[in-house]
């Protein structure tokens, strides 16, 4: 391992100790801890949103808003046993999934209907059949295979992310991927 890359799991970790620990305090009554907790989430959640939302400004503001708002009113499902940072990430994913959702419905009401769109009709039409049918396929595995699957293939979020969102280990998690995509494969193979 380089010293670089050291150097930044070692910020990575500081930068989560300081917050849980401002965040465990805040739980506890502090509130001077809290509003510490609050600013540096902020600054926290700036930089990870706007890596991912990069020429968004407005709506990376409006996101980091969102996401405190709900990180507030979610105090309480947070296991102060798990990673801070996984819980806050996860929150983070989501809020910004639905902008992004919201987003495309509000630029798609504004595209105009013209003959142009039927080029794309049948690969949007492939695309959704493959969606439908990937949900189906997946309804058929049990929760603790069809969760890790979803979280950490389709939506992208870690092992240890997944974990802390469903309550399940880390080795449950990756055994729970592997099982499925096992079964999945065993389905479809017997259906093609």
């Amino acid at each position: 391992m380089t010293n670089s890359k050291k150097r930044g799991d070692d910020l990575k970790l500081d930068a989560e100790a300081v917050l849980h620990d401002l965040f465990v305090r805040g739980l506890d009554g502090d509130a001077a801890a809290y509003q510490a907790f609050l600013q540096k989430l902020s600054a926290h959640l700036r930089a990870f949103l706007g890596k991912r939302l990069f020429g968004w400004p407005d709506e990376v503001e409006d996101l980091v808003q969102e996401c405190l708002l709900a990180m507030h009113n979610q105090r309480h499902t947070y296991q102060s046993d798990q990673p801070l940072t996984a819980w806050v990430h996860a929150i983070a994913r989501y809020k910004m999934i639905d902008l992004l959702r919201a987003k495309s419905v509000r630029e798609n009401l504004h595209d105009p209907l013209d003959g142009d769109l039927a080029v794309f009709a049948e690969s949007a039409t492939d695309a959704s059949d493959a969606r439908r049918d990937l949900g189906n396929l997946l309804q058929t595995l049990p929760q603790r295979q069809r969760l890790p699957i979803v979280h950490v293939k389709l939506e992208g979020l870690s092992v240890a992310e997944t974990a802390s969102l469903t309550g399940m280990s880390e080795s449950a998690v990756k055994v729970g991927i592997h099982r499925g995509l096992k079964a999945l494969a065993a389905r479809f193979r017997s259906i093609a």
